[in-house]
């Protein structure tokens, strides 16, 4: 059953985070209102807040793309963080939605809620199978609860709540301080600054040998649009692009896009993360679609983003 998404009102939680921000593009082609709030307006994890936010703009329909996120440095260091904070918001903004009436919600989740020695291609039913990520498992957990919290209200008040568990997304709005990102805004920073200094070096973390899947945000974003339209299942649906590489790949063609002559260097010691991660997308293909980005021209205009807004001044790049 399709939602027809012509006049309604759509609030997209985490409108200034790059996926939220991406999901806004995107609705500007549908014909429908977009609402948003800021955070100084807004803290969506003030529960009577939300609650009351919600019953004033009384949306349609609701994105849940708001969420504490960051990499594995930063999933090791705040786990109370990842994992309250996540809980909180997320309960919040779809118990406030359940309550105010919204006829169709989308709730992101992320490709770390599976285990972390899952079958490949990872199948949406591979949930709960197998210990996660300890790397991740702070924010994988939070993301689980939500996805079946979602699907809770589903089963027990029949209401139209899904749930997309997109790969690891990169691309405009992308965070680029190293104590925070994840890895191809990571290694692009990286890359730019050995090309600026002409440092001869760039250090990746461990082996350089895990898989990896990587989708650019604005195709997520159409994915997900696409979703919140056709698809009313019960389970969750993975988003990606069905491609995989090897992070030792991954950062020769970020070297490559930036044009930085530099050599990699391969840090054993510091974690590699789940060895493998690619997700199964069968399900979100036989709905129709696919993906428009092929890796390296989505890197290629990520960099040039990067470059027109760290000269604007208002790229996030922390310490080198």
């Amino acid at each position: 059953m399709s939602f027809e998404l012509r006049g309604k009102r759509v609030f997209v939680a985490g409108h200034c985070g790059m996926v939220g921000s991406a999901i806004v593009r995107r609705l500007a082609a549908e014909d429908c209102e977009v609402l948003t709030v800021p955070r100084e307006q807004l803290e969506l994890l003030d529960q009577a807040g939300v609650r009351r936010w919600m019953a004033d703009r009384r949306p349609d329909a609701v994105v849940m793309a708001a969420a504490k996120v960051g990499g594995i440095l930063a999933n090791d260091r705040f786990p109370v963080d990842f994992l309250h904070e996540n809980l909180v918001l997320q309960t919040n903004v779809i118990e406030a939605a359940f309550r105010n009436g919204v006829e169709k919600l989308l709730f992101l989740g992320s490709s770390c809620i599976y285990p972390k020695l899952a079958s490949q291609p990872i199948r949406e039913d591979a949930l709960l199978t197998g210990p996660l990520e300890p790397t991740n498992e702070w924010y994988a957990v939070a993301k689980i609860a939500g996805l079946k919290l979602a699907q809770a209200y589903r089963r027990q008040y029949g209401v139209d709540y899904i749930s997309a568990m997109p790969a690891n997304l990169y691309g405009p709005g992308d965070n680029f301080d190293l104590s925070t990102s994840h890895v191809v805004p990571a290694l692009m920073r990286k890359a730019h600054e050995a090309k600026r200094t002409g440092s001869k070096t760039l250090e990746v973390w461990g082996s350089g040998t895990p898989m990896r899947e990587f989708l650019h945000v604005d195709d997520a974003a159409d994915a997900l649009v696409w979703l919140l339209k056709n698809y009313a299942g019960d389970s969750h649906v993975n988003v990606g692009s069905g491609q995989e590489v090897s992070i030792a790949d991954l950062a020769r063609t970020i070297v490559s896009v930036v044009g930085s002559e530099v050599a990699i260097a391969f840090d054993p010691t510091k974690p590699d993360g789940t060895p493998r991660k690619l997700m199964d997308v069968s399900r979100l293909f036989a709905t129709g679609w696919r993906p428009g980005y092929p890796l390296r021209s989505g890197l290629e205009q990520t960099y040039a983003w990067f470059l027109q807004h760290v000269e604007k001044g208002d790229v996030r790049l922390g310490a080198v």
